[in-house]
Formats: C-alpha cells, sequence, structure tokens
C-alpha cells in the first residue's frame, strides 16, 4: 500500500512510468469507461498455479519473467489484431490480383510498391537473387507484422507489443531457426557447423588447440546476433514510449500550478512532434528487422 501511495504522489517514479509501457492484464482507458481507467482482460485460461515461476521474485530474472500460467495479456491481444489486420489487407489485395493484370488503385499499389522495394533492395542483395524469392513469404511477414505492431503502439490506450522481449525474442528466434535449418538444408547438419570456423593454414597441434575455441566463439557470436536483434528492436520502441510518457506526466505533475497552461502545451506540442518522429521509427525499425533478418540468412546460405 505505501508503494502505491508513493507512487500516486510521485508521477515520475519509474516503476508507475514503466507500468504505462510494459504489457499488462488490462487496458488503460479513460477513468469514465472503466473503475479505475483499467479494462480487465477475460482469463478463460488462466491457471491456478502457474506451471513455471522464477522463485527468487527480486531478482532481475523474476522481474523480467512472468509466471508461466496462460494468461492473456495485452500485448497478446495486439498481436492478434495485428496479425488480423494484415491477413485481411493481403487476402483482399490477393483476391484483387488473381482478377486483374496490373495494380488497380492507391492501396494496392501502396502495398505492392513496399513489397517490391523489400524484394528488391533488401531481401535479393542479402540474400542473392536466386535464393532470395525462398525467403521473399518470411520477410514479408516479419516486416508488416512489426510494422502492424509497431503502428498499434500509436492507437491511443492500446501498447506497441514490439516494447515486450517476449515479442520480439520469439520473432529472433524465428529468424535463428531458419538460418540455422536453411544453413543446414544448404550445406549440410556437418557442413554448416565446421563451417562457422573459417579455414586457416594451421599446424595440425595448433589447429587441435585454436578451432574448438574458434567454433565456440563463433556459435557465442551466432546466438548473440539474434539476441541483439531482438534487443534492438525492443530497447528503440520502448524508450520512445517511454519519452512519451514522461513527457506527458509533466501534465500531471504540475496540477494546480500557476505554470501549468503553458507547461501543459508544451508537453501536448512535444508529444505531438515526437508522435511524428515515432511514426517514421515505426517503419524504420519494421525495415531494419527485416533487413538484418535477410542478412544473416544470407550469411547462412552464402557462407563465404
Amino acid at each position: 500500500m505505501a508503494e502505491d501511495a508513493s507512487h500516486s504522489h510521485n508521477p515520475f517514479d519509474a516503476a508507475h512510468l514503466i507500468g504505462h509501457v510494459k504489457d499488462a492484464d488490462y487496458f488503460e482507458v479513460p477513468r469514465n469507461l472503466a473503475a479505475g481507467g483499467k479494462l480487465k482482460i477475460p482469463q478463460p485460461f488462466q491457471l491456478e498455479k502457474p506451471l513455471f515461476e522464477v522463485a527468487d521474485k527480486q531478482s532481475m530474472a523474476g522481474r523480467l519473467i512472468e509466471p508461466l500460467d496462460f494468461k492473456l495479456t495485452k500485448f497478446m491481444i495486439l498481436e492478434v489484431v495485428a496479425a488480423f489486420i494484415v491477413a485481411v489487407i493481403f487476402i483482399v489485395l490477393a483476391q484483387r490480383m488473381s482478377r486483374a493484370g496490373k495494380p488497380l488503385g492507391r492501396l494496392w499499389n501502396l502495398f505492392e510498391t513496399m513489397l517490391v522495394f523489400i524484394r528488391d533492395e533488401v531481401a535479393r542483395p542479402a540474400i542473392g537473387r536466386h535464393d532470395a524469392d525462398r525467403f521473399l513469404p518470411l520477410l514479408w511477414t516479419m516486416f508488416f507484422f512489426v510494422l502492424g505492431c509497431n503502428l498499434l503502439g500509436m492507437v491511443p490506450w492500446a501498447g506497441s507489443a514490439t516494447g515486450a522481449l517476449a515479442t520480439t525474442g520469439a520473432l529472433a528466434l524465428v529468424t535463428f531457426g531458419t538460418v540455422v535449418g536453411s544453413g543446414m538444408a544448404k550445406m549440410g547438419p556437418v557442413g554448416f557447423w565446421t563451417g562457422q570456423v573459417p579455414h586457416m593454414e594451421l599446424h595440425p597441434a595448433m589447429g587441435v588447440l585454436l578451432k574448438p575455441m574458434i567454433f565456440l566463439i563463433e556459435v557465442m557470436g551466432l546466438l548473440i546476433k539474434h539476441f541483439i536483434l531482438a534487443i534492438r528492436l525492443l530497447a528503440n520502441m520502448l524508450a520512445g514510449h517511454l519519452v512519451l510518457v514522461v513527457i506527458m506526466t509533466f501534465i500531471v505533475a504540475t496540477a494546480g500550478h500557476v505554470a501549468w497552461p503553458g507547461v501543459a502545451a508544451a508537453s501536448v506540442l512535444g508529444a505531438t512532434a515526437l508522435s511524428l518522429l515515432e511514426l517514421f521509427v515505426a517503419f524504420l525499425q519494421a525495415y531494419i528487422f527485416t533487413f538484418l533478418s535477410a542478412l544473416f540468412i544470407g550469411m547462412a546460405v552464402h557462407p563465404h
């Protein structure tokens, strides 16, 4: 209770601010729409006792890893919404394409331009013209799913699912699985993993000593690259929304003060300008994630 009281008296409390941008089992809405401004999500699948949870709640892992209890959260719902919107858009476009021979209408031209850009400026340069088209469905899906999640973060009272490590980590795992799977399919399991060690002219005695160490370093590098892929997207989306929350919190913090009108106006204008930047970042981060995924896949199928 004391902790909650401190949060209400200190709007700039770190835990209070992060609470507005992290995942939760409710949506924050205007107070006249739900008690306390929190619209609870029904939990038809939540278990009374979690299948797994970190014992030490005060540790770093305990604060980051939620119990495995099948609880529905707002980011899960937003991910389904993003996937549904992407599916509807491209199913409709596919039906139009089956009936027409050329792009018709602004919507069709807009999305076809984006698809062609990913194909010609991302996939083919990174993977190669002969192999890129096999991975295009994956890269297109990644780009538009990440973009959809990013753009939903601009909707009031929603949230950005890509601001959670669970989301970005799952996407990075998809890329990692594709990299390893495509690499082994191209060169064979033994050839792929032994190919992690670059060819070196070494004395046999030195090779026995150095090559296992280099192999371990290369495998660790492979894992770290995909971990950074997840963290890069997470950090960029989380930081932007956190800055927006801090700017708008100035309005609450100065309520009743003589400077409140000026602070409120400056905060709204600043948040508006930053939101425009966040709109650009939403597209940019979707592009970067897709480009890096394509680059990692290209390095696996063309190791030299």
